[in-house]
């Protein structure tokens, strides 16, 4: 047996083997998975966008007119009109200078904070931060405190250790996986005090929460004090990227700096230019993000009227966690069998012991369709675990604080 065979076996043994599942057609509340009709309960397109016939029109024309590539680096000649048209409209949006469009979410993090953290300095993570984060951390020169999730007491003790050389305190706005929200007030507060700058991703805030669905740091009222909020175009926005708002001497520095940004393509005008119209749509329907609040409620009290616990979420993220890996695949597939498609998350992706159905609703479902999935996601989970209760969705501890690295769980 190669080595490659042995730790495909041992990833199965752990109940953490994964595939590629196969949907037809259109994002969209209902899909067809591997040719069967499904709700869909597990994808980011938080407002409905991905399908929307404008935002679909914008990015075909785009392509009639700019072509489907860019050709080359943003350096190099693939910096086009279409481009900048979204960076001055994100930055508009975002009450910002400056705005840099990345080729995606992991991109702009890992260049972002790699750019602001040098050697000799150190950089302040939440435990429970994205991958894109972490890793950002890992090729920065500085070193990591990785801080207790949304602790600003241990964040506080780690600023102090730090002995001046704080440089970036880096932070999820909402939690990708327990659909909290991190204590940004709190956060730039210690950042002031201790001279660091803060970088906030909003790959799940913007569109879905803050006035206009401006996002975690608008509705915190700190759009000044943050000096980088990074943030996707793939999620509500419905397309493909990434961008970072800043003011414009940041937005000067991070063209020059950020190797993610340097030595890739150029998005695709397609992409920019249908997110450039989900933005417009944004805009003008801020109900949309209305409804999707409504929807989160909605789901949140069904789980419960079942008997199941979303735990400390406050938003469209609701997380249902099983525990062993091997319960929440077969939660998913039990769920999935009755037509409902919520991806079971398991190690690494959440920490040792946390594994779930993470549930995300959009605002292009229907109350009725969210209580009767309600019903059959609880049905899968007490089927599965029926001599135990359920593990209470509360994150788990991934650190002791510890300088220049990341427990296993991250």
């Amino acid at each position: 047996m190669t080595d490659i065979a042995a730790q495909l076996e041992q990833i199965r043994d752990r109940g953490l083997y994964r595939r590629l599942r196969m949907i037809s057609g259109p994002q969209g509340p209902r899909v067809l998975l591997d040719g069967d009709p499904v709700l869909l309960l597990c994808s980011n397109n938080y407002l409905g966008l991905a399908d929307h016939p404008r935002v679909r029109e914008a990015a075909a024309d785009a392509a009639m007119r700019w072509g489907v590539g860019a050709g080359a680096s943003r350096l190099v000649s693939g910096n086009m009109t279409v481009h900048r048209r979204l960076e001055e409209q994100l930055a508009e949006f975002k009450g910002s200078g400056a705005c840099v469009l990345f080729g995606s979410g992991y991109l702009a993090n890992a260049g972002v904070i790699s750019s602001l953290a040098r050697a000799g300095e150190v950089v302040f993570s939440d435990e429970l931060n994205h991958a894109s984060i972490v890793d950002g951390c890992r090729l920065a020169r500085a070193e990591t405190f990785v801080y207790d999730h949304c602790d600003p007491d241990h964040l506080e003790w780690g600023l102090r250790e730090a002995g001046g050389r704080g440089a970036l305190i880096v932070t999820d706005g909402v939690f990708s996986m327990d659909g909290d929200i991190a204590p940004l007030e709190e956060i730039v507060e210690l950042a002031q005090r201790y001279d660091a700058r803060v970088m906030v991703d909003e790959a799940h805030s913007t569109g879905t929460m803050g006035p206009g669905g401006r996002g975690a740091v608008a509705d915190a009222g700190l759009e000044d004090e943050v000096d980088v909020v990074v943030g996707t175009l793939g999620k509500s926005l419905g397309s493909y990227g990434a961008y970072a708002c800043c003011d414009k001497r940041m937005a000067k520095y991070l063209v020059n700096t950020a190797r993610t940004l340097i030595f890739s393509t150029a998005l695709p005008p397609p992409a920019v230019a249908g997110a450039m119209a989900a933005l417009e749509l944004l805009v003008e329907q801020p109900g949309r993000v209305d409804k999707l609040a409504r929807n989160a409620e909605a789901m949140r009290d069904a789980l419960s009227a079942e008997g199941l616990d979303a735990g400390i979420s406050e938003t469209q993220i609701l997380p249902v966690v099983v525990g062993d890996p091997h319960a929440a695949m077969d939660a998913c597939e039990r769920a999935l069998r009755q037509g409902v498609f919520c991806q079971a998350i398991r190690p690494p992706t959440v920490p040792d012991g946390s594994s779930r159905l993470r549930i995300t609703v959009m605002a292009s479902h229907t109350p009725s369709e969210l209580r009767w999935a309600a019903g059959v996601i609880a049905r899968a989970v007490h089927e599965v675990a029926p001599q135990r209760e359920q593990v209470p969705a509360r994150p788990a501890a991934a650190s002791s604080g510890v300088f220049d690295g990341y427990a296993e769980a991250a």
